[in-house]
């Protein structure tokens, strides 16, 4: 599979299992009140075997390709913590998680597991938006000394934002699929319409506005 295939085969999987669902005439309501006409909630794919798999095997591939084998693999949580533990795994390497704070008690640990400095790290994670709390592990795992080798996620929003601020914090991020293959596979396999891809590419260019117009 070249990388267009396993993206297109990833969004396929993902609009079947119901992991991320399109309704563009009754908007979701996301965490930050935000309206939107995607709901994106990869966890759903460790129920399927078969999904889970496939993610777990193009992890692997990706970051070999992109970045090599690291010394650790990094999951963020929550939704990194079980494919970068599934990854780390199947590399044979140390696994740590990093939460998007410092907890309040006991050790006060933000990241969990051995982390040495100078180790280099790929940084798993499930879902990439604005990308502001995913590059918060960035950021604590830079504070122990790590070398960041980049991120890799299974899907992106694909906003401009997103990609500013990885830029900006000098990460590299790679995906396993994205908001433009999804599309594309959604109206090929008839879960949106033809007539809903403009309403769908204004969410994309501008989240904000296409929310204050249904509020």
């Amino acid at each position: 599979m070249n990388n267009l295939e396993t993206s297109m085969a990833l969004a396929n999987f993902l609009l079947q299992i119901k992991a991320i669902k399109l309704n563009p005439a009754n908007p979701f309501t996301w965490a930050s009140g935000l309206k939107s006409p995607i709901y994106c909630d990869n966890r759903i794919t460790l129920s399927y075997p078969q999904v889970r798999t496939f993610i777990r095997e193009e992890f692997v591939k990706m970051c070999l390709d992109k970045f090599g084998k690291p010394d650790v693999i990094a999951g963020v949580a929550t939704g990194g913590i079980p494919q970068g533990a599934l990854v780390a795994q199947e590399l044979g390497l140390p696994f740590v998680y990093v939460r998007s704070e410092k907890k309040s008690h006991g050790m006060n640990n933000q990241i969990e597991g051995i982390i040495n400095s100078g180790q280099s790290v790929v940084i798993i994670e499930d879902l990439v938006s604005t990308g502001k709390s995913s590059l918060l592990a960035v950021e604590a795992l830079r504070e122990k000394g790590a070398i960041i080798k980049g991120m890799l996620a299974i899907f992106t929003y694909g906003m401009d934002v997103a990609a500013e601020n990885f830029k900006k914090n000098n990460c590299e991020l790679c995906t396993l699929t994205n908001y433009d293959v999804l599309i594309q596979k959604a109206i090929q396999e008839s879960y949106v319409r033809e007539e809903d891809l403009e309403s769908l590419m204004e969410w994309k260019k501008n989240p904000q506005a296409w929310s204050d117009a249904r509020m």
